[in-house]
């Protein structure tokens, strides 16, 4: 065991799983192409308005260790220390660095950081973009969210297709109209960012439901009883008993309820149910599980009552260059005709593009039989404790997927107190010996 780990991708997930595992004696590699080790995409915003989705009593990056987090505030960031709130997600990215760093005092010469891109995945280690090769013992898929698809026409460079790439919203003026394909949570962060720059146009959204993410409430609900219909039988049972009790209570303490038990239920859960659950609910379950913060959510439902956000359920046709911007032809729920939208700009906030079929890294590796899709193609196969599965079904002992890209087997691994749990699981696994 005297060699390494890789992990690809040092976002949260990698560089937690790093310094879990040399808490445990553990050397590791940790490559990442940005160098923003800790951070990924969720915390290297630098806007103090995108805030945590969970509060900040729930974030600890350490399994068994709760307060960890509010801790830490307590003691750097004491404005943000209320257990209650949602903090800032640049402070909480400073948290996870600290971490890092503190680990990394604590054990040299144990995590090794790396900037690069990994292009291929080999049965003992990786070769680098530049050709270099780094060898271990096993490897570790934690390569967070891919970017989003790229939008087939970029209506004369008014698509902006990754939001979160560098300066993609500076061109945007302070009056100007904007279309947002999607109306989840990259859209909430956009809208938040642009009315912070200044900006006082108007905004629609379109997506195929037009459902948009619930808000918290102002404090933590409780954790409603579930009765057994609830958690038995078919999709439609539980879900009208899950209904009749929202119905007769608090909805978020229902989806508290759920919350802990999700992905358990999620594994007990034959191919034929996971697939009715995907097709048809798994749009609801993302607005009121995944929420946002109260005072977020009650800034939105302001601009909507301003007429300056409009949020419309459609399908989206061509995208062309209009006279002033972007010209997108859609089609409303339901059917029927509806004119263009036009705007001078469409922001695509659709969320990443999970598609390990054709990811660079992991279509080589179904190619040659060491990995498979799941049976939904959500992602690649994997066994419960994150073994990429082969073809035949049997677990790769040297490759582990974490974070994101692990959702096919445990539906919920994007947010934090989910991945620490699964970093408790892999590192355990890679520390035990045979």
């Amino acid at each position: 065991m005297t060699q390494p780990i890789v992990i690809v991708g040092g976002g949260f997930s990698g560089a937690m799983l790093a310094a879990r595992l040399a808490e445990l004696r553990q050397a590791s590699v940790v490559i990442d192409r940005t160098g923003d080790f800790g951070l990924g995409v969720a915390y290297s915003t630098p806007f103090g308005g995108h805030l945590l989705n969970v509060r900040s009593a729930r974030m600890s990056a350490v399994e068994g260790r709760p307060g960890d987090f509010v801790d830490w505030l307590a003691v750097h960031r004491r404005e943000f220390a209320d257990p209650d709130d949602f903090a800032p997600r640049k402070v909480y990215g400073q948290y996870v660095r600290d971490r890092l760093a503190a680990v990394e005092a604590a054990h040299p010469g144990l995590i090794d950081k790396r900037i690069g891109e990994v292009a291929f995945i080999e049965t003992d280690g990786v070769i680098l973009s530049d050709g270099a090769r780094v060898q271990g013992r096993a490897v570790v898929l934690a390569t967070g969210n891919p970017a989003p698809a790229a939008t087939a026409n970029d209506a004369g460079g008014r698509v902006i297709p990754n939001p979160w790439a560098s300066g993609a919203l500076d061109r945007i003026g302070p009056e100007d109209a904007v279309l947002i394909l999607g109306t989840g949570l990259t859209m909430v962060d956009m809208i938040q960012l642009l009315v912070a720059r200044g900006w006082r146009g108007r905004a629609t959204a379109l997506s195929r439901r037009g459902l948009m993410p619930r808000a918290h409430g102002d404090r933590p609900d409780a954790r409603a009883a579930l009765p057994p219909e609830a958690l038995e039988g078919s999709v439609s049972t539980r879900l009208a008993a899950a209904r009749r009790l929202a119905g007769t209570g608090n909805w978020r303490e229902v989806m508290e309820a759920y919350r802990p038990i999700t992905a358990d239920l999620w594994a007990a859960t034959d191919t034929h149910r996971r697939a009715r659950l995907v097709r048809h609910l798994r749009p609801w379950w993302d607005v009121h599980r995944h929420r946002i913060a109260a005072r977020i959510g009650r800034a939105l439902d302001a601009l909507r009552a301003e007429g300056r956000l409009t949020v419309v359920a459609g399908r989206l046709g061509r995208v062309a260059q209009g006279e002033t911007g972007v010209l997108a032809h859609w089609t409303p729920r339901g059917g029927g005709s509806a004119e263009p939208l036009c705007a001078a700009w469409l922001i695509d906030c659709t969320g990443p593009a999970h598609s390990a079929a054709t990811d660079p890294l992991t279509a080589p590796l179904i190619a040659v039989g060491r990995a498979r899709m799941d049976p939904l193609g959500l992602g690649l196969d994997l066994d419960a404790t994150g073994h990429v599965l082969y073809t035949d079904g049997s677990p790769d002992p040297a490759l582990f997927v974490l974070g994101p890209p692990a959702r096919a087997a445990f539906w919920e691994t994007i947010a934090v107190p989910d991945i620490r749990k699964r970093i408790e699981d892999v590192a355990a696994a890679l520390t035990t010996r045979p």
